[in-house]
């Protein structure tokens, strides 16, 4: 329902300005990309890919060591690595693997998140939504146990259900993050001055996103806990169809049990705007409790290359992990209620969490969110709410380990290069 990233995260951003590249061996005048005539020739915009350049319609790359139209040519050409040639290409080397490197830690991140940690994802939302269970899976030993059974009855397939449709949920997200505040005034980000009547409309825009985006996250939830062994072959559009369908009243049919979406309008906003807030204010605090410390093992010693480069990347990356991390076990037990009043009414059938081989329908009849809290309570005890907290403790496990590898293997490259 929520971006998995909080608004204003610049892992993969270029974050230098102008920059200047020499000629070798001073062959060619040094050109700056700031200056009008060029501009005219080369655009370059953030993030640029290392070596590539962004021309207009029509235009050609030039040849290697072959002056441009804009560029006059001056003389012969020196010796290519003699004087201070050798090290500006040494500069722009490293340069290169630095924002290569910058971006393939911020894509190892996204990987983590949307792909890698799916399975546990579709075991979670399956142990919230089945109050049937008396296995709650609080700890990461039995849910790993669970995943091996749904793998070795169902195949693989099982665990990866519904990915497709987790992505057309978050662009849905954007995108109508993006047409609602294009046409009206509300900020999609908060300035530095910032009031009290900017957050609120900030928030506003969240909600109504949330509100737009519900139908879909609605069929994408479905997608993710229907159990493999009934479970139809559907396009990867299904999501979308289902989604219109439930807000037009048509499609697969439902019962009627089936809470209407205005019911769902307050827990799905409450619980999105929730998590951005939570995930916003950790992130900041993070980020900067690590930018202090860096600053200050800078004043008092003096870092390596390779140490600077990494807080260039790392801090942000640490930051957005606790803010998730932060954020997910806080709201666990709102998001809960939130997918079972989603999941009520739908004729879904899920896998057996307890036994791993049998699949068990939703038959419940919760009168609304108040309802299913007291219910939950009442009949499963305070854990009920817990259920599936496993999968959040190997979600999180996992996201760390690639970082950590992440890192080891950025520092060797960049120890290399140096």
């Amino acid at each position: 329902m929520h971006p998995r990233r909080p608004d204003g995260f610049d892992g993969l951003g270029y974050r230098g300005g102008a920059r200047d590249e020499q000629g070798f061996g001073g062959a060619f005048p040094a050109r700056s990309f700031s200056s009008g005539s060029d501009l005219g020739h080369w655009v370059t915009t953030p993030p640029d890919i290392p070596g590539s350049r962004n021309l207009h319609w029509g235009e050609k790359s030039p040849a290697y060591g072959v002056p441009s139209a804009s560029t006059p040519y001056e003389g012969p050409a020196e010796e290519p690595f003699s004087g201070s040639g050798g090290g500006s290409v040494q500069g722009q080397s490293s340069e290169q693997l630095n924002r290569f490197a910058g971006f393939g830690i911020g894509l190892a991140s996204l990987f983590t998140e949307n792909v890698l940690a799916h399975p546990c994802i579709v075991l979670r939302r399956q142990c919230q939504v089945n109050y049937h269970a008396r296995h709650y899976h609080l700890t990461p030993f039995t849910v790993i146990n669970i995943m091996y059974s749904f793998n070795k009855t169902q195949g693989p397939r099982a665990l990866w259900k519904g990915m497709g449709s987790t992505f057309i949920v978050q662009g849905v997200t954007l995108g109508a993050e993006g047409i609602i505040s294009e046409f009206t005034p509300l900020p999609r980000e908060i300035s530095h001055k910032w009031n009290p009547k900017q957050i609120g409309e900030h928030l506003l825009l969240k909600s109504l996103t949330y509100i737009v985006a519900m139908p879909f996250y609605s069929a994408s939830l479905i997608e993710t806990v229907q159990s493999e062994i009934i479970r139809d072959n559907a396009g990867i559009l299904e999501c979308v169809k289902e989604g219109i369908g439930r807000v037009i009243g048509m499609g697969v049919p439902h019962s009627k049990r089936l809470l209407p979406l205005l019911s769902l309008i307050f827990p799905t906003v409450l619980h999105g705007v929730l998590h951005y807030i939570i995930s916003s204010v950790i992130q900041k605090f993070v980020l900067l409790i690590l930018k202090r410390k860096t600053c200050n093992s800078h004043l008092a010693e003096s870092t390596s290359p390779v140490q600077n480069m990494l807080d260039a990347y790392f801090p942000e990356l640490i930051a957005n992990f606790a803010a998730s991390l932060c954020s997910d076990v806080i709201l666990y037990p709102l998001e809960t209620v939130l997918h079972r009043l989603h999941i009520q009414g739908t004729r879904t059938i899920i896998d057996n969490t307890d036994l791993g081989y049998e699949v068990l329908p939703i038959n419940t009849q919760y009168q609304g969110m108040r309802d299913c809290i007291n219910t939950i309570k009442r009949e499963e005890g305070v854990l009920g709410f817990y259920k599936g907290f496993g999968a959040v403790i190997i979600q999180y496990t996992l996201h760390a380990a690639v970082l950590q590898i992440t890192k080891i293997i950025y520092s060797t490259l960049l120890q290399n290069s140096v």
